[in-house]
C-alpha cells in the first residue's frame, strides 16, 4: 500500500471571493480577490503549508470555479485525487466583509445544494482514510445526506482497527519527514509558562493516549530545537472540527442546535479529538462553560477537547488530566476569518510531532494569529519559520507590503 498521508481531511470546499478593502460595506467594495475556500480544504493547506502530505476527500461543480479549485489545491501542495465534480451544483461561492478586529459577515451562496454534501460513502476510499496518520472532518458534513452517512463511514473505518505498516518507511518517506522536521528550529524550552500542567497528553503511535509515565514531555533533541517525532508506526488520531454553521442545517436548523446535537454525539463516539470555540462546543454539549464543555466533550468519546476561547485563549484538556490554558498572542487583527484553519493545520502537525500539549497549543495560537493578522485564508497560512518567529518574539508582528 501507498505510504500513508499525514492527514486526509474531508468536507467543504468553494472560492472565498474576498474584498481586497477593510472597513469598507460588501456593496461598496470595488476590488476582490478570489481564494480556496471551506475550513477543511483550508486545514488541509495549512498542514501542507508546514510540510505534510495532506488530501482533501470532497466535491466541487463542474464549472471553471471548480477547475480553478484543483488548480489551488496543486499549487498548495495538497492532493485532489479525492476531488470529484457533481454536474447538477455549482461550485459554492462566499462573500465576506472586513471590519477588524472583530466582524467578519459571511454570506454563503451553496444554493441548491453544496457538491460536497454530495459525498457519498461507496465512493470513499476507505482503505486510505484508515491509513491517514490524522482523519479531519466536520460538523457540516453532518448537515446533510448523502454527506452524514458518508462522514460516518469514514468515522467507522477508522474505528474499525488500527491501521498497521507492514514494510518499513521507504527512503523517500524517511528523507521527506527529515526535512520537515529539519526545516525550524523549536524555541529553547525556556518557554513561558503561562499554560497549566501543559506537559503530556500526547497520542501514542496506535493513537492511544501517552501521558509520559515520568510527567514531562518527550525528550528533546539539540538545544533549542523541537523534539523530534517518536519513531515507530504511525499515530492514528481522528479530528472532529465542531464547525456549526445553523444556515447550512436547513429544516434541521432550530435556536439551541438541539436537532444537529444526536449527529455531534454519534461522531463524537468515534474522534479522538474534538475542537470548536464556544458556540460550537455548546451546540454539541449543551455546556457553554469551557471547563465543562471540554468535560462534556470528553464523556464523548474523544481523549482530547480543545476549546477555542477568542480573546480568552485556548483551552486543551486531555483524559489523562493534562490541562494547558493557552492566552492569545498578541496580534493586530486584519482578517480574523482563517485563524482557525491555520490552527487546526498547525494542531494536525503538533500532533503529528508528538509534542506536549502546552506546546501544541502555543504554536496553533500562533499560526491562528499570523493568519488573523493578514487579509486572506488559504494563500495566509503560515510557514514554520513564520510560527518559530512569532513564537520567539512572542507576538505576531504587523504584516507588510503584498503579505497575503
Amino acid at each position: 500500500m501507498p505510504e500513508p498521508y499525514d492527514v486526509i481531511t474531508m468536507g467543504r470546499i468553494g472560492v472565498d471571493i474576498y474584498p481586497l478593502q477593510t472597513g469598507v460595506p460588501l456593496a461598496r467594495v470595488e476590488t476582490f480577490g478570489k481564494f480556496l475556500g471551506g475550513s477543511p480544504s483550508n486545514v488541509a493547506v495549512a498542514a501542507a503549508r508546514l510540510g505534510r502530505r495532506t488530501a482533501v476527500i470532497t466535491r466541487t461543480g463542474r464549472d471553471a470555479f471548480g477547475d480553478y479549485l484543483h488548480q489551488a489545491l496543486g499549487e498548495f501542495g495538497v492532493d485532489d485525487r479525492w476531488v470529484s465534480a457533481v454536474p447538477e451544483y455549482p461550485t459554492p461561492v462566499t462573500f465576506c466583509e472586513i471590519f477588524p478586529p472583530d466582524h467578519f459577515p459571511l454570506y454563503f451562496y451553496r444554493q441548491p445544494k453544496a457538491p460536497d454534501l454530495e459525498i457519498r460513502g461507496e465512493e470513499l476510499d476507505l482503505d486510505a482514510v484508515r491509513a491517514a496518520r490524522v482523519f479531519w472532518m466536520t460538523g457540516t458534513g453532518l448537515c446533510a445526506e448523502p454527506s452524514r452517512t458518508a462522514t460516518l463511514t469514514a468515522l467507522r473505518a477508522r474505528a474499525e482497527r488500527p491501521y498497521r505498516r507492514d514494510r518499513a518507511e521507504t527512503e523517500d518517506s524517511r528523507a521527506r519527514r527529515a526535512e520537515t522536521e529539519g526545516s525550524t528550529a523549536r524555541r529553547a524550552e525556556t518557554e513561558d509558562s503561562r499554560d497549566r500542567a501543559g506537559t503530556g497528553g500526547t497520542f501514542a503511535h496506535d493513537g492511544t493516549p501517552d501521558g509520559h509515565a515520568d510527567g514531562g514531555a518527550p525528550a528533546a533533541g539539540p538545544a533549542g530545537s523541537r523534539p523530534p517525532e517518536s519513531p515507530g508506526p504511525p499515530p492514528r488520531i481522528t479530528v472532529f472540527d465542531l464547525d456549526w454553521r445553523p444556515m447550512f442545517w436547513g429544516e434541521q436548523k432550530d435556536g439551541d442546535g438541539e436537532a444537529a446535537r444526536a449527529h455531534y454525539r454519534e461522531a463524537l463516539a468515534h474522534a479522538t479529538v474534538a475542537v470548536g470555540n464556544l458556540d460550537e462546543c455548546e451546540i454539541a454539549t449543551g455546556e457553554r462553560d469551557p471547563r465543562a464543555a471540554a468535560a462534556a466533550l470528553l464523556a464523548a468519546g474523544p481523549e482530547l477537547a480543545v476549546v477555542k476561547q477568542g480573546p480568552g485563549g485556548v483551552l486543551a484538556v486531555h483524559r489523562d488530566g493534562t490541562t494547558a490554558e493557552i492566552p492569545p498572542l498578541p496580534v493586530d487583527v486584519v482578517n480574523g476569518l482563517g485563524a482557525g484553519d491555520a490552527f487546526g493545520g498547525a494542531l494536525c502537525h503538533g500532533l503529528l510531532a508528538g509534542w506536549d500539549t502546552g506546546h501544541v497549543m502555543r504554536y496553533a495560537n500562533a499560526a491562528g494569529a499570523i493568519v488573523a493578522s493578514r487579509l486572506a485564508c488559504s494563500s495566509a497560512m503560515p510557514f514554520p519559520h513564520e510560527v518559530e518567529q512569532a513564537l520567539a518574539e512572542g507576538l505576531v508582528a504587523p504584516a507588510t507590503g503584498d503579505a497575503p
